[in-house]
């Protein structure tokens, strides 16, 4: 049996790692992404604010060598979820199961003058570029903004802002400039209402600008003003955006998608393509999109794959639990923890933020890049 897995991020690099544990070469698994290594979420965030290099968080998938399992840098051209063909530049792979986790691409774009007028931090060379922008900031007004919903980590535009002031003030800019988070939410993590107040505080703290339920139409580069919705303006000095984010060229081409997403059984993560599965942000499950819920997604669907590929037991059962850390600045994590149950309001618990967390964060890395890559990551 032939096993397809289209991208490599946290739910197909879990998927995968899951089946070879089980079956070893007993069967064939294909794992195919256009990249040559992993970043995790937060580790953008590490180099963007000088933090860390570049090569210290990049994984490549050169050392992902799991037994049956073949890794295929490659771009995916076109999928037939009725015949489970997928097309790549690499030639054309036919599966017993595909399993689609090709995540969200990001389209700055689709914000007028956002690329001529701001920069974007959610890619790996958005945020590995503004690393030296930021070095070469005297101060001045900066925004932090989400240009539209949904968006991947819901926490990292609070956490940029929150290390925005910790990077300003390390460098005597702080006292000379402002610091604004503009999101078209009315609290910064609405599953998890104790993080949002928490946040909020720490904004107050701050003296960062808080600007709930606004959103940005434009920029004018030139002025250098953001417009926002109800036609006022912003003038800013760095605008950093969470850009707007789309399924895929090639999944949305592909027929899987209803209102923008592929929608899957919120229980199996299986679409309403046979021996199709979808796990993480390409997919309107009703969870956030984010790596830990792609990762638990795909351990549903691998459990799913494993009964189909022996024919017997149970399949697992998505729980819509997901655990996020929360950067606080000032050597302060916070652990923040929801469940998304269908039909019910989400449920979800806070602890910290505190200095203790932050070895709590390293490790949560630290064990995935063991366990994915077979290294130890310092």
């Amino acid at each position: 049996m032939r096993v397809v897995v289209l991208g490599a991020g946290f739910g197909g690099l879990e998927l995968t790692t899951r089946l070879s544990e089980e079956f070893g070469t007993d069967v064939d698994v294909v794992l195919i992404d256009q990249s040559d290594d992993f970043v995790f979420g937060f580790s953008k965030l590490e180099v963007m604010f000088g933090r860390a290099r570049s090569e210290q968080v990049r994984h490549p998938y050169g050392d992902f060598v799991k037994p049956g399992v073949r890794f295929v840098q490659s771009a995916v051209r076109a999928i037939d979820p009725n015949t489970k063909r997928v097309e790549t530049d690499a030639g054309t792979f036919d599966a017993d199961v595909l399993v689609v986790a090709l995540g969200a691409d990001l389209h700055p774009e689709a914000t007028p003058g956002l690329v001529e007028g701001g920069y974007e931090f959610y890619t790996e060379p958005g945020a590995f570029a503004l690393r030296d922008v930021l070095a070469n900031f005297d101060g001045g007004r900066v925004i932090v903004a989400v240009t539209s919903t949904p968006f991947k980590c819901p926490p990292a535009p609070s956490e940029t802002a929150l290390l925005m002031h910790d990077f300003l003030t390390e460098r005597g800019l702080r006292d000379g400039s402002q610091i604004s988070l503009v999101m078209p939410l009315p609290v910064p993590i609405p599953p998890s209402p104790d993080a949002s107040k928490a946040l909020l505080v720490a904004f107050e703290e701050r003296g960062i600008s808080w600007h709930p339920e606004t959103l940005v139409r434009g920029l004018d580069p030139k002025r250098q003003v953001a417009t926002l919705g109800d036609g006022a303006e912003m003038p800013y000095d760095l605008f950093l955006a969470v850009p707007t984010h789309r399924v895929p060229e090639v999944v949305a081409q592909s027929g899987m998608t209803v209102d923008g997403w592929i929608p899957v059984n919120p229980i199996t993560l299986e679409t309403q393509f046979p021996g199709v599965y979808a796990v993480g942000d390409v997919t309107s499950v009703g969870t956030p999109k984010a790596g830990v819920f792609a990762e638990g997604q795909a351990a549903v669907a691998a459990g799913g794959i494993s009964a189909l590929i022996r024919g017997a037991g149970e399949s697992p059962r998505y729980d819509g639990r997901g655990i996020c850390y929360l950067e606080f600045g000032r050597n302060q994590v916070a652990k923040v923890g929801v469940t998304f149950v269908t039909g019910q309001a989400p449920t979800g618990w806070l602890e910290g933020p505190s200095p203790a967390l932050v070895a709590d964060k390293a490790e949560f890395g630290s064990s995935r890049v063991q366990r994915w890559f077979g290294r130890t990551w310092p």
